[in-house]
């Protein structure tokens, strides 16, 4: 009985579900303790009105969630202790040498707690030790035929490069010592071809940048050629942009090259009779080259084609202009007829050395004319007139008067 009593006095002093917790009672309890609790609180409640009652419904909802709780966490403690259990398992079965895995993911130690028997989870943990050595050697063997292919690339790169910079440093240097005689002789005996600079202020710093290195495509052709010209940079500035994306492309080269540089104006240093300005906007064509003429290109890339200002130059100092027979030669799209610096060297370069202009021009682009023409071109647009117009089909008679047209002036003309 007294035992009886103190069990009693421990429930009403205490909630009955940490009570149940740490005495490690069973759910069978619970609705004892229960009744007992009632009892002891209905017995202490008499002396309070009668009006007031007790909600059970409340009571048994704040009763079973509590209970929930403390299950919860009673199971999630009981989850982790056997992971960690589980963990500390492995590592003193890896420190006696037996087949462990080094790195196990939860899933795997989930499958291995479950596993129903010690054999079962040997078992499983030996078959992931082998699959783990099968991935491990075969990071190995790749990792060894990468290396080996790299230094069999390096031995064979190094091998061959050794075999070809020793015939391209001979080959390299012997050509240019050929090509330096070249233009070393062309500053003596050739030919003069001057590049005007003097278009600094008509252009942006981008079209600067541009025109040099179309300048160094064309002085590096000129280089390479058979019979080079003088390449003469006249009105050239000290401080100008020219000069500083000179030196950038050029670098320690600039000073070296064989070329004439100057500040002067090439009236100050040629004879006038012998100038010729190239230029697409001149009315005259030029026919043939003259070998002994001096032609001038004026050192602009114009984006925005400003027509006329080269041509306007080339008057107020009072020398003779030229265009290229572009029209002659070709079936010109529609555009304008303004070329690269490099390419009217190439197209120089072959006249001087051929005198052909049908070998001269194909270093025109070809997206811009149709092709090389054999007969004159304004017959050739007749012709295209009169196919576009049976494409769109115009009236017969229409048709009959122009060739009724074209017929009798032929007549006229024999």
């Amino acid at each position: 009985m007294q035992s009886a009593n103190m069990l009693l006095k421990k429930i009403v002093r205490s909630p009955v579900l940490p009570f149940a917790a740490r005495h490690g009672m069973k759910k069978d309890l619970f609705p004892l303790s229960r009744t007992l609790s009632l009892s002891l609180c209905l017995k202490q409640d008499n002396s309070r009105s009668p009006s007031e009652k007790l909600d059970l419904d409340a009571w048994k909802t704040v009763m079973k969630s509590g209970f929930q709780e403390a299950g919860e966490a009673v199971s999630e403690r009981k989850e982790l202790s056997s992971s960690a259990a589980a963990r500390e398992l492995l590592e003193m079965w890896r420190l006696a040498g037996r087949s462990v895995p080094e790195n196990i993911s939860e899933e795997q130690l989930k499958t291995f707690m479950e596993c129903p028997s010690k054999s079962a989870k040997k078992k499983y943990l030996k078959y992931l030790h082998i699959r783990e050595l099968y991935k491990k050697n075969d990071k190995r063997k790749m990792d060894e035929k990468r290396q080996r292919r790299l230094e069999e690339q390096e031995q064979a790169s190094k091998t061959s490069e050794e075999r070809k910079n020793s015939f391209i440093c001979v080959w390299a240097n012997s050509m240019d010592k050929a090509y330096s005689w070249r233009v070393a002789q062309s500053m003596v005996f050739g030919q003069p071809l001057v590049f005007d600079m003097s278009y600094e202020k008509e252009m942006s710093t981008r079209e600067v940048a541009n025109t040099v290195q179309q300048l160094v495509f064309s002085e590096g052709c000129n280089r390479r050629c058979m019979d080079p010209f003088h390449i003469h940079f006249c009105n050239f500035k000290e401080d100008s942009l020219y000069h500083k994306e000179f030196v950038k492309h050029y670098r320690e080269a600039w000073g070296k090259l064989l070329i004439t540089v100057t500040d002067q104006c090439y009236t100050e240093i040629f004879p006038k009779d012998k100038l010729i300005y190239l230029t697409a906007d001149s009315p005259r064509v030029m026919k043939t080259f003259d070998h002994n003429k001096i032609y001038i290109i004026g050192s602009m890339v114009d984006r925005s084609i400003k027509t006329g200002v080269s041509l306007a130059r080339a008057k107020r100092l009072g020398l003779e202009t030229a265009a290229l027979p572009l029209e002659k030669y070709l079936l010109w799209n529609s555009g304008a007829k303004n070329l690269t610096l490099d390419q009217m060297m190439h197209i120089l370069l072959t006249l001087k050395d051929t005198g052909d202009w049908k070998k001269a021009l194909e270093f025109v682009p070809k997206r811009k004319y149709c092709g090389f023409v054999s007969r004159p071109v304004h017959e050739l647009k007749k012709t295209l007139n009169l196919i576009n117009t049976l494409k769109l089909g115009k009236k017969q008679e229409e048709l009959r008067k122009q060739f009724a047209k074209s017929y009798s002036r032929k007549l006229t003309e024999e």
